[in-house]
């Protein structure tokens, strides 16, 4: 039997939601195939070696049955493969894929490059640009101390006042706009501003989150999500459709608010659903993807236009996730999508 090491929690603001997802999965492994070994990463950065069962476990309950982990190279290294269930910094970004590398310790999903471009959502809007996928107009600001520094489109550093930067903004975007922390996940740290003094609070906000700010013009539509897996030869799920039972599908609305709903599938045009498919296929290749991913969309009322949100190299597998549903309603439920994935490593 493999010996497979499923790593979660960790230190982001995502620790709750990855041990959500992480119990999903070690619900649904084939304990035939696998002998698990579920490593738990507390919130300040300790590893732990969990003992407890892998019954559901309510949202935010504190796990109990650890044992924390003494010597963390020589435990992973007695380890054939990891699935780091790691949701945001410290997981999702690179890092705990670098530290996999230099071990030598075969790994699921995305590489580095892939992970840390991907987390980085002013930098996957680059890449995007670069392949013609059609976003959002968006601006991008830095907190460095206590300063604030414009980003126009050649790349140029403007160091300004709040004030002014938040005028730029307003003159280039139409109002409402979503300010978001450039790498995080879940939608923490993003609020929507539908004017000046609230564009100016929001970034103050999401500054607390992150360095690098993103701002983006709203898009009035359906909000989709395609699931992706593969390597070389890579697959399309079917396309699902959030329903936020909020303004917007925030950190809340998607844990915490059970009005909140999917339609799997989304209710759109078949031409439509192969244009999402294509495109979510083409933006997990720009940024070197390998293993999984879902990718989310606009699709916008008045021209029908299809306009790429985001890409999510680590989707949740939680009972509430679009990444396994999707999939499931593919044609790959969920035991064999685990297996299909932990095999592409």
């Amino acid at each position: 039997m493999k010996k497979l090491g499923v790593i979660f929690g960790g230190m982001s603001t995502e620790n709750e939601v990855s041990v959500q997802s992480a119990f999903s999965i070690l619900q649904n492994l084939d304990k035939q195939k696998y002998d698990i070994y579920p490593i738990y990463i507390g919130k300040e950065g300790t590893w732990y070696s969990y003992q407890g069962s892998f019954d559901k476990i309510e949202f935010g309950e504190p796990l109990d049955e650890i044992e924390k982990i003494e010597d963390v190279v020589k435990y992973l290294k007695g380890l054939d493969v990891v699935f780091p269930v790691l949701h945001g910094l410290y997981g999702e970004d690179g890092t705990i894929q670098g530290l996999l590398e230099l071990l030598k310790i075969p790994y699921v999903g995305c590489g580095i490059l892939a992970s840390s471009v991907g987390m980085d959502k002013v930098y996957t809007k680059i890449l995007f640009e670069k392949i013609g996928l059609m976003q959002a107009k968006y601006e991008y600001v830095k907190k460095v101390k206590e300063d604030y520094i414009y980003i126009d489109k050649q790349f140029q550093e403007k160091r300004m006042c709040l004030e002014e930067i938040v005028t730029i903004i307003s003159q280039n975007l139409a109002f409402p706009v979503f300010v978001k922390p450039s790498r995080s996940g879940s939608s923490v740290g993003v609020k929507k501003a539908k004017n000046k003094e609230e564009l100016k609070e929001n970034i103050q906000y999401a500054a607390c989150f992150d360095s690098k700010i993103l701002i983006e013009e709203a898009i009035v539509g359906k909000e989709v999500e395609c699931a992706v897996m593969g390597k070389e030869d890579v697959i399309a799920s079917c396309v699902g459709e959030i329903k936020s039972a909020e303004e917007f599908y925030s950190y809340d609305a998607k844990y915490k608010n059970e009005a909140s709903r999917t339609q799997i599938p989304a209710t759109i045009s078949k031409e439509k659903e192969k244009e999402i498919q294509e495109s979510a296929i083409k933006a997990f290749k720009v940024i070197d993807g390998k293993g999984l991913s879902r990718v989310d969309f606009f699709v916008e009322d008045s021209t029908q236009k299809v306009y790429i949100n985001e890409i999510n190299t680590l989707p949740g597998f939680t009972n509430i996730s679009m990444y396994p549903k999707m999939m499931e309603a593919s044609g790959v439920p969920m035991k064999e999508l685990l297996d299909r994935i932990i095999d592409i490593v």
